[in-house]
């Protein structure tokens, strides 16, 4: 695989609520705790868990836990005001900003 030489814009940042459009957990929503721009990939929180197994150690013994995997960008719409909306990007004060296509409104 080549290396890109810039890494895309996203749409989606740490901390927004996302919706997931596609796929087994389809309708499901959560808060995005890490985003890998070089992948197009996002970590949900309680969407797309898969099991871990870890050996016991001196200190603690064995389990099986859940931890969330990640999910490819294009699954995903972020969510604002509880609905679902695109996102565009517009220049406010000299800055460049995310906005809901949907309602107009600024998005933090």
């Amino acid at each position: 695989m080549s290396k890109k030489r810039f890494a895309p814009k996203l749409k989606i940042k740490k901390g927004d609520t996302v919706m997931v459009i596609a796929g087994v957990h389809k309708g499901d929503s959560g808060e995005v705790l890490e985003v890998f721009p070089e992948k197009n990939r996002a970590v949900v929180s309680d969407i797309n868990l898969k099991k871990k197994h870890r050996k016991p150690t001196q200190d603690q013994p064995g389990e099986i836990t859940d931890i969330p995997a990640s999910i490819h960008i294009s699954n995903l719409m972020l969510m604002e005001g509880g609905q679902a909306t695109r996102v565009g990007r517009k220049v406010e004060d000299g800055k460049l900003v995310r906005f809901s296509k949907k309602t107009g409104n600024t998005i933090r």
